[in-house]
């Protein structure tokens, strides 16, 4: 018998019949095991955040045909750094991993509590210093624009317009954060529609502000979008958390209980951790500053092209990170009652299906790249030059998804334990001066292609650097294990890729080339992997039967 907690509901049916009773009369519900309500929440997360993918290619094609691929886009990118690196600061990596196992633990001692709620005091103390520091991060970079425009690119043309752009894009930075906040909150409780619908509401409303405001202001319409975006982000999840937090009532706290739940509270979200995770996230994106440092020298439209196939480059790793996302949760409760074999064993199918989407994604961008970027943008101010730069640059790009994909993983299970370590941190680092010094050196004779080169090239060593320790510094997987099971995937891909390069070229549409191009890519994909016996199909089998079960009454 299971003792009933707060969340237990025991109020009279409308039969005079406790809840609870009446719901033994109702029929049975099927009976699914904790892999089938994962796979059912990595479903639904993946389609609502494919809906948000659709919406940021709209996005970006709408500032392709309203604004081209030219100096005024190019200012805008710049200031668009800020959001990016918020988002994966404080919505993506950074801020997740710090609060994802601290809610995870307030949750665990809510059922057993018999004072405050845990998670209420873990938001009371923890919420305010947050939002104040989102507030001050803020007001600093609306105060120091022009100064991070010329930190980030002091080749630019047009330095003004980017501050501008910068100062609109900054207050990013308190949405941003307050929408992280909530989604790891959600996240941590198994509720994952809201977080899944933030990029719905967020590139929304940067469409709409974009199309009712392009002609008046030009690009900084866009950078007003992000204000907007941000603020919707916010609003679609303050509900849903509303209702968490008010999951668990307030009690008579037990005499000479404070203290040592005082002390829980105090140690839920560390600072050590905190610096740990900052310093990760700031290495990380340090990358795509670096790629904007040196493209502002180049011709105008560099930044532009760099930005464009980056954004579709990277969709088939943010696909492949969609399931890490759902079970980061589990990995860290489960690291917290010490079950290291389940950790394991969880952490260990998710790179092998990581790996699998990721892999097909790249062969699809590969062998597409020039039908993809041109069914896309290619239209109003984006012109065929503009595809052609964009296009050769994106193919660059694939070669490191893997290694972008890897590294989001694995670092999900190096900060699982919700205690400061400072490897990945090292790791990011080493594989950012990568990045430095080989952009630095192929920008001369390769130009953007050479930084979409270097950016792979330092990914990339940064996930081998990761992999390498895992044994050591976070959640024991059998490295040799998933490193002989990349084989496979890694053999299915290149033949994938060539059988996409045949099949788009036995077309001359655009769109009916990349079509032929991206389903030959998937068909040869799954065979190869089947026949090559893939160990990073098994992960597929709980997703296939949740999709396949039938309510018991239709049986």
């Amino acid at each position: 018998m299971t003792t009933p907690t707060a969340d237990s509901d025991t109020r009279p049916a409308p039969g005079g019949l406790p809840v609870q009773a009446a719901a033994a009369r109702r029929p049975p519900k099927p009976a699914t095991g904790p892999s089938g309500r994962l796979a059912r929440a990595a479903m639904l997360t993946a389609v609502l955040s494919a809906a948000g993918s659709v919406l940021g290619l709209a996005r970006d094609q709408s500032l392709a045909h309203l604004f081209g691929a030219g100096a005024e886009t190019d200012a805008f990118l710049v200031a668009w750094t800020v959001p990016e690196f918020a988002s994966t600061l404080l919505i993506e990596d950074g801020l997740a991993f710090v609060l994802v196992p601290a809610f995870s633990a307030a949750i665990a001692r809510r059922a057993r509590s018999g004072g405050r709620d845990p998670v209420r005091a873990l938001v009371s103390s923890s919420l305010p210093r947050f939002g104040l520091a989102f507030l001050v991060a803020a007001v600093l970079i609306i105060a120091g624009a022009p100064a991070l425009v010329h930190v980030l690119a002091p080749g630019l043309p047009d330095p003004r317009l980017a501050a501008d752009c910068t100062r609109l894009t900054a207050t990013c930075v308190l949405t941003f954060g307050l929408t992280g906040y909530c989604s790891a909150a959600l996240r941590a409780h198994g509720c994952y529609v809201p977080p899944a619908v933030i990029y719905v509401a967020y590139n929304t409303g940067i469409i709409a502000t974009m199309l009712a405001g392009g002609t008046r202001w030009g690009v900084r319409s866009a950078a007003m979008g992000v204000a907007v975006g941000g603020c919707l982000m916010v609003a679609v999840q303050l509900p849903a958390f509303h209702r968490r937090l008010s999951g668990g009532a307030d009690t008579v706290r037990a005499p000479g209980k404070a203290p040592d739940e005082a002390a829980l509270n105090g140690r839920a979200v560390h600072l050590g951790l905190i610096a740990a995770v900052l310093t990760f996230a700031l290495c990380r994106q340090s990358q795509v500053f670096i790629e904007r440092f040196l493209a502002s020298p180049l011709a105008a439209g560099s930044i532009s092209h760099l930005n464009y196939a980056q954004k579709v480059a990277q969709l088939p790793m943010v696909l492949s990170l969609m399931l890490c996302t759902v079970t980061f949760p589990v990995v860290a409760q489960a690291v917290a009652r010490g079950d290291l074999a389940a950790a394991r064993a969880r952490v260990e199918r998710d790179l092998g299906l990581a790996a699998c989407v990721v892999l097909a994604g790249a062969a699809a961008v590969f062998a597409c790249a020039p039908q993809i970027v041109h069914v896309l943008f290619q239209r109003g101010a984006f012109t065929a030059a503009d595809t052609a730069a964009t296009a050769s640059v994106m193919r660059v790009y694939a070669l490191g998804l893997l290694g972008h994909s890897m590294v989001g993983a694995l670092v999900r299970s190096y900060f699982s334990a919700g205690r400061p370590t400072w490897y990945p941190v090292g790791a990011m680092a080493v594989g950012t001066a990568a990045t430095a010094g080989a952009g630095a050196w192929a920008v001369g004779p390769w130009g953007v292609r050479g930084i979409a080169g270097a950016n792979a090239f330092g990914i990339t060593l940064t996930a081998v650097l990761l992999l390498a320790a895992m044994n050591r510094r976070g959640v024991p997987v059998d490295v040799t294990k998933v490193v002989a099971g990349l084989v496979k995937p890694l053999l299915a891909a290149v033949g994938a890729t060539g059988a996409g390069l045949l099949a788009a070229a036995s077309c001359t549409s655009p769109l009916a080339s990349g079509t032929a191009g991206c389903l030959a890519v998937l068909a040869v994909f799954c065979v190869l992997l089947w026949a090559l016996r893939a160990d990073c199909l098994a992960p597929l089998v709980p997703v296939v039967r949740s999709a396949n079960r039938k309510p018991r009454h239709a049986r």
